[in-house]
């Protein structure tokens, strides 16, 4: 084989990249009835590692959460329900326009409108009308999707990165302003910890969108599914979602991945690069944490301070502030939406599992559940540190 083998852990990597840049009745959830429950089946059946997060989102925000799962899931499920890009940018412009109207409180039959329709009434009767939903921030979700609805390949690694933030660090955005909570510091380790699950996720698909299963009764694509080199008889090729600069700097070819599957030449070097960006999101938040906890700033400026969603009015909390009063009181922000920033842990253990196979990123275990998740879950959610 011609690719070399990765030195060095993904937490210890020889040349790191810099990155710098309450309670409600049980019952008020129910009142939605099959709303709740089929938009909870959906988040649940689709990622079981975000159905282990229910358990550490705030009562009162699991409505809005379970919701925004549900949307996100229907999101990432349009490329391979629809038969053209037509139909799907047909099925993108629908959500767009159910999220404006579900907005303005007027939502349409479908049931993850309804069930976000009614968190959002209750979150502005528990805050007095005070709390802000940003519709940007949906619009951004369902825009990054759109750039990317036929799977094209990413230009860069920052691009990928950029995805990243626009999806699920959004996710995470939204969530915390369902608490709610207007937190620079809380959204600055919310911007890490979705960049290295969006980064995640995308590794963690590419066998299956490199080589597709059979087309969903929905699709006109036809094809079989490829577990490894070639496909077997009749499969279909898809597309290789790594960066294109990545896939320049490791030697790594298109046509080598159709071919030999896991075994092509620069592959493992290649998800290595790209893994070793998203621990480096980790390994920053972790800093952050430490550096808060030890009476300092957190060490660099939110980039996207300023933005649409990311304006700040209390000047305690909105800056890289290095004295105690101020790190005492980011840190009790932390502490606070520490539930929301859970899916640190499932990203850090998916990555531990992705080194252990030496990066090889067809190793049908990665896109198994690990068992090992509602505990450590548990713990980190305990300590208040992944």
């Amino acid at each position: 084989m011609s690719f070399k083998t990765p030195v060095a852990c993904l937490r210890c990597a020889a040349r790191r990249l810099k990155i710098h840049q309450t309670h409600t009745p049980l019952g008020t959830l129910y009142q939605t009835g099959r709303h709740f429950s089929k938009s909870a089946t959906l988040s649940s059946n689709s990622s079981l590692p975000a159905a282990k997060s229910d358990a550490f989102i705030p009562r009162q925000t699991l409505s809005f959460y379970l919701a925004l799962r549900a949307l996100n899931v229907s999101l990432s499920m349009i490329p391979d329900t629809t038969s053209t890009p037509t139909i799907g940018l047909m099925r993108l412009q629908f959500w767009r326009d159910t999220i404006t109207r579900t907005l303005a409180g007027k939502p349409p039959k479908e049931p993850i409108a309804i069930l976000l329709a009614s968190a959002l009434s209750e979150l502005d009767t528990r805050t007095g009308g005070q709390a802000r939903i940003s519709k940007g921030w949906f619009l951004r979700m369902i825009n990054s999707r759109e750039q990317y609805l036929t799977n094209t390949p990413y230009t860069s690694i920052s691009a990928l990165e950029s995805y990243a933030e626009n999806t699920y660090s959004t996710l995470l955005y939204l969530t915390l302003s369902a608490l709610p909570l207007t937190s620079v510091t809380a959204d600055h380790l919310a911007s890490h910890i979705g960049k290295a699950a969006g980064i995640s996720t995308v590794l963690r698909g590419i066998p299956l969108i490199a080589f597709p299963g059979p087309p969903n009764h929905h699709s006109n694509q036809h094809g079989g599914l490829g577990g490894g080199a070639g496909g077997g008889s009749g499969a279909r090729v898809g597309t290789i979602t790594l960066p294109l600069d990545v896939m320049a700097e490791t030697g790594l070819k298109e046509e080598d991945v159709f071919r030999h599957g896991a075994e092509a030449p620069g592959l493992r070097d290649a998800v290595f690069t790209v893994a070793t960006r998203a621990s480096d999101h980790l390994i920053t938040a972790r800093q952050m944490l430490k550096n808060l906890r030890a009476g300092q700033g957190v060490g660099h400026d939110f980039e996207h301070t300023g933005e649409e969603g990311h304006e700040y009015n209390d000047v305690s909390s909105s800056g890289n502030g290095g004295d105690m009063s101020t790190s005492s009181a980011q840190l009790a922000e932390v502490e606070r939406s520490f539930g929301v920033l859970i899916p640190a842990v499932s990203t850090s253990l998916w990555l531990d599992r992705l080194q252990a196979v030496d990066f090889n990123i067809f190793k049908p275990e990665l896109r198994t559940f690990d068992w090992r998740l509602p505990w450590k879950a548990y713990w980190a959610n305990r300590r208040r540190a992944f």
